[in-house]
């Protein structure tokens, strides 16, 4: 089952625990049930810490979740665990005590808030029945409605309500976007956090101008001066063997695009960047024209070049300066 959906091939998934200094067993397996949920709730009593009430003076959010320390030296005691809700794309589901209730809905399917109040919903003992094989809510329907009243109960505890039953293409329609300045030009500095890619500069279909001042004070000095994206599509400007490089990752399919200076960077203070020029669209509304490299005032590299009109945070990578933050988008 697809990860998108909330029965158990969805959400149920492995986890290894190693404490050599605080768990005698080894190599044992535990099947207590336990959600992620959980683990900040195992980690600070493996650490004896309280979680605080209030942090310098601002209250505190509830922390959800129990303890999976008791069982760490014995696999035979009943899970502590009670209760959990699922929510995932509109697809809900109720863990409870070994009972299981989903709502038989396909992930975005569309449509409003109030199409879910028709919802079907499966019953499974997920405890006995772990491939959920048996559907059992015909036979327990008081069971059903029972589970489904505490996943509103749930839900609404956790924050959950209002519920989103958009479509792909209506969230991916729908979405932030940054101001763009009147000067038509972002800036970045180094240490800001990773910045989402629809709230970042947008340079996707568009020509455009990248500048980085940096100063250098090591000839062999490398690493990442900004990217965003990741393998799956994305663009990074770094230093690498003593010279500047530009990697385009057009939707991961290679080659890869690279501009490479024709010369080493000598340390001191430069300003470092690259342009696009947009003179045409592909087939696929793709953006055709040529990219070049400078270091200060020279050109140093010029290469036909496309980019892709499709977002690049497949996988939520946004815009790092300094790092990249993410899975990386060159080799």
């Amino acid at each position: 089952m697809f990860k998108r959906y909330t029965y158990q091939g969805g959400v149920c998934d492995p986890l290894v625990i190693t404490w050599p200094a605080g768990i005698e067993a080894k190599g044992e397996v535990r099947n207590q049930y336990h959600h992620a949920a959980d683990i900040v709730r195992t980690i600070l009593e493996c650490c004896g810490v309280e979680f605080p009430d209030a942090v310098m003076g601002y209250t505190q959010t509830p922390l959800p979740g129990v303890s999976m320390k008791y069982n760490f030296d014995d696999g035979n005691v009943p899970t502590n665990k009670k209760i959990e809700y699922y929510e995932m794309l509109g697809t809900r589901a109720l863990w409870r005590e070994g009972w299981h209730v989903v709502s038989q809905r396909a992930p975005m399917m569309g449509g409003t808030a109030a199409d879910l109040a028709d919802d079907t919903w499966e019953l499974y003992r997920s405890d006995t029945d772990r491939a959920e094989a048996h559907d059992l809510a015909a036979e327990y329907p008081d069971k059903v409605r029972e589970l489904v009243d505490l996943w509103y109960v749930e839900a609404g505890k956790y924050d959950v309500l209002q519920l989103d039953n958009r479509s792909l293409a209506e969230l991916v329609r729908v979405q932030p976007t940054a101001d763009i300045p009147p000067s038509g030009i972002y800036r970045y500095y180094l240490g800001t956090v990773e910045v989402p890619e629809f709230s970042s500069a947008h340079i996707r279909g568009r020509s455009y101008k990248i500048l980085a001042q940096v100063e250098i004070d090591d000839p062999d000095a490398h690493g990442v001066i900004l990217a965003q994206g990741a393998r799956f599509g994305g663009y990074a400007l770094f230093l690498k063997d003593r010279k500047l490089w530009f990697v385009y990752n057009f939707i991961g399919i290679p080659p890869e695009q690279q501009l490479v200076s024709s010369e080493e960077i000598r340390p001191g203070a430069h300003v470092l960047g690259v342009e696009f020029t947009k003179e045409s669209v592909g087939s696929h509304d793709e953006a055709i024209g040529t990219a070049t490299l400078h270091i200060d005032d020279t050109a140093v590299a010029k290469e036909p070049w496309r980019t892709q009109s499709g977002q690049f945070a497949l996988a939520g990578e946004g815009l790092s300066i300094g790092r990249d933050s993410g899975d990386s988008v060159s080799k």
